[in-house]
């Protein structure tokens, strides 16, 4: 009866180690995962494209699409302040353009 309990209480000691060495494998394999995606999610970005796993037309899209023409203010300093006063004074937008440009 002795033996049988030796027996059983090895058993189950057996048991424990490996459920604490499966639970201890995947905290291992979890902190791995966390620590690679991490990383490569703070990575500097290339100029190039990652290579897919398949052989996909490249997409477009606007955050790297050519940046549409405006019709630029081209303000120097000190008309940068004057239409700030302006605007301080309420004044429209469109005169206060048109006076600023007439000065310089």
């Amino acid at each position: 009866a002795h033996r049988e309990q030796e027996r059983k209480f090895e058993a189950v000691k057996h048991k424990r180690e490996l459920n604490n060495a499966r639970t201890t494998m995947k905290l291992v394999v979890l902190s791995i995962s966390a620590l690679v995606a991490s990383t490569t999610a703070f990575l500097p970005s290339s100029g190039r494209r990652a290579v897919s796993a398949t052989n996909s037309a490249p997409r477009t899209s606007p955050m790297f699409a050519e940046p549409e023409e405006e019709e630029g203010l081209d303000l120097d300093l000190g008309e940068m302040f004057d239409m700030f006063d302006a605007a301080d004074k309420g004044v429209d937008f469109d005169k206060a353009i048109k006076e600023v440009k007439k000065e310089s």
